[in-house]
């Protein structure tokens, strides 16, 4: 019986081969090795590693490419910047307006300008929410006045307007990783480079200013936290009287892109967690049956090197019903097993068939030999060594015999098919095996197609065969009958019928008569066949993807039990 399936206690898969021992050794080990590894190992498995690695890479190198463009703080920085110009010339128009509502001249300048207690006056009676230090500059320079020591009261509530408070924990955590590494790598390095100053920055960009145009600029505080400052002129009937300076809130910024790279990096953990978990649902429907496989295999392999007995076959999983590439490897390797086990049974039956044959010959030698020494009469030792010669020589037949079928198998597989015309090999065949049916007085029929039939093969091969069929026909008749070879050509197949009008074939030989060593000879043939012609043919048929068979020939179909006309050998290739 072939591919009967199983289930094993404990196995959670179903097994099948030619032959089922559930006790085997070997689905103890399966299911033991099942048990410890139950969900994917990745310590166990170097494949399950390597999809977790390489789907982690592609997110970090994702991540990593995010984080290093900071596409989210440049739009930060060019939203934070333009507020503040925006803040800056506000705060300047509302210096222009107050100087054209108070229009009294400086009595110490004699001309229209700011004084440090309207800028005072002025600062006081603004509120501005959104930066950190607001100085005043005169049309010279000098610093007017500043906010600091002023109140400066919280903003209203503004319904509609949320605070945005974020946890940021992960980014603070990287941080101070980086900042960790980074002291132990700079540690011998030069001093960092001193922080940026809010008002020389402002200054450094006053020449510009009072030629008409607005500055930004940014840089670092005392703390280190990043700063903008925007310088914006005072400009009063077309003379700048002064300038503006807006520093932003220490910090302010890179709270805010903590902020958004907490959440893509909340994200990327989110992702990191979905990718293990996915590509370790991946692993185990890749890795698991994988490994199932390697382990029946490498069991099979420790097992067949120990000088142990197995006591058991080496069943690989059945996973054939899955429709992918593990299918198709759990089908062939299953099949490999079960065609590797039908050979060893081939030859193992082969084997004791070759000793079976062996030992008629040398047992009829044995009692000619033995005979022999106690034969007294010339006529009883030439009779002797008559039956010595002929064993001799069924010896060596059947010797030529088994080396060529031993042999047949990798032929087979080494030599190379060729497309040939059967038709013309078979006539060839029947016009040389016809003069030896007529020297027997046999009448030799050949009814074959005009035109060619081309087939891809071994041409020699099959020559073999029909010429096996051909001189096994020619050898059951008698003076008298005839033989009849015919081919027709049927759709994909080409049919060549061997027919003759011998005694036919036994009913009980017709089910053995293609195995090997059988033979049905008549009395006086005996000896003179190995009984492997046949089994020969239908190896070399098979190999072709053909096949072949024996009837015999009836008067009619109805009745079975009607003495045969003959025999007839059919053989069915590919076209």
């Amino acid at each position: 019986m072939r591919d009967t399936e199983a289930t094993t206690d404990g196995a959670d898969v179903v097994l099948g081969e030619d032959w089922v021992d559930p006790q085997s050794s070997v689905d103890a080990e399966l299911r033991d090795s099942r048990n410890k590894r139950r969900a994917i190992s990745v310590n166990r498995s170097p494949l399950a590693r390597k999809i977790i690695t390489f789907n982690i890479l592609g997110l970090v190198v994702l991540v990593a490419g995010v984080l290093y463009l900071n596409p989210v703080r440049d739009s930060l920085v060019a939203q934070r910047e333009r507020a503040l110009v925006m803040t800056a010339e506000l705060l300047a128009e509302v210096f222009v307006v107050q100087q054209s509502v108070d229009g009294t001249p400086d009595p110490e300048t004699e001309e229209d300008g700011l004084t440090p207690d309207v800028v005072r006056a002025v600062l006081a009676e603004t509120n501005i929410y959104d930066t950190g230090d607001v100085v005043i500059f005169g049309p010279d320079g000098t610093v007017l006045g500043t906010n600091e020591g002023l109140p400066r009261p919280d903003r209203p509530e503004v319904v509609g307007l949320e605070g945005d408070e974020r946890s940021t924990i992960i980014t603070d955590f990287l941080s101070r990783v980086w900042e960790a590494v980074a002291g132990l790598i700079d540690a011998q390095s030069t001093e960092p480079p001193m922080p940026v100053d809010s008002v020389s920055l402002a200054q450094e960009m006053l020449p510009d200013v009072f030629n008409g145009t607005t500055r930004i600029k940014g840089g670092q505080d005392a703390t280190g936290a990043t700063r903008f400052t925007v310088v914006t002129p005072i400009t009063v009937e077309g003379a700048v009287r002064g300038a503006v300076a807006l520093t932003s809130v220490g910090g302010e910024l890179d709270a805010l892109v903590r902020a958004e790279r907490e959440q893509v990096l909340q994200m990327f953990v989110i992702a990191i967690l979905v990718s293990i978990g996915l590509s370790l649902v991946l692993a185990s429907t890749i890795a698991n049956p994988l490994a199932d496989l390697a382990a029946a295999a490498e069991i099979g392999r420790d097992k067949n090197s120990n000088a142990a007995v197995n006591a058991g076959r080496v069943r690989i999983p059945d996973l054939s019903g899955r429709p992918d590439e593990i299918g198709r490897l759990s089908k062939a390797l299953r099949g490999m097993v079960s065609a590797l086990y039908d050979r060893i049974d081939a030859n193992e039956q082969f084997a004791a068939d070759v000793a079976h044959e062996i030992k008629n010959p040398l047992a009829s030698l044995r009692s000619a030999v033995g005979t022999l020494r106690m034969a007294r009469k010339d006529e009883q030792r030439e009779r002797l060594l008559d039956v010595i010669d002929h064993d001799v020589r069924r010896l060596d037949r059947l010797v030529s015999d088994i080396s060529n079928a031993s042999r047949l198998d990798s032929e087979l597989v080494k030599e190379e098919e060729e497309a040939f015309d059967l038709i013309k090999m078979i006539r060839n065949l029947t016009e040389y095996l016809g003069h030896e049916a007529e020297g027997k007085g046999v009448d030799f029929i050949s009814d074959l197609p005009g035109t060619p039939i081309v087939i891809h093969g071994l041409e020699a091969r099959l020559a073999q065969v029909f010429v096996n069929l051909i001189t096994n026909a020619l050898s059951f008749c008698e003076e008298g009958d005839a033989i009849r070879v015919w081919a027709r050509h049927r759709d994909n197949r080409v049919l060549v019928v061997v027919e003759d009008t011998g005694p036919g074939i036994p009913e009980e030989a017709l089910t053995k008569i293609f195995n090997r060593f059988y033979s049905e000879r008549p009395e006086g043939q005996f000896g003179n066949n190995s009984g492997l012609g046949l089994a020969i043919s239908k190896q070399i048929v098979e190999a072709h993807g053909g096949v072949i068979w024996a009837e015999n020939i009836r008067p009619t179909d109805a009745d079975i039990t009607s003495d045969p006309l003959g025999a007839r050998f059919v053989v069915g290739l590919p076209v």
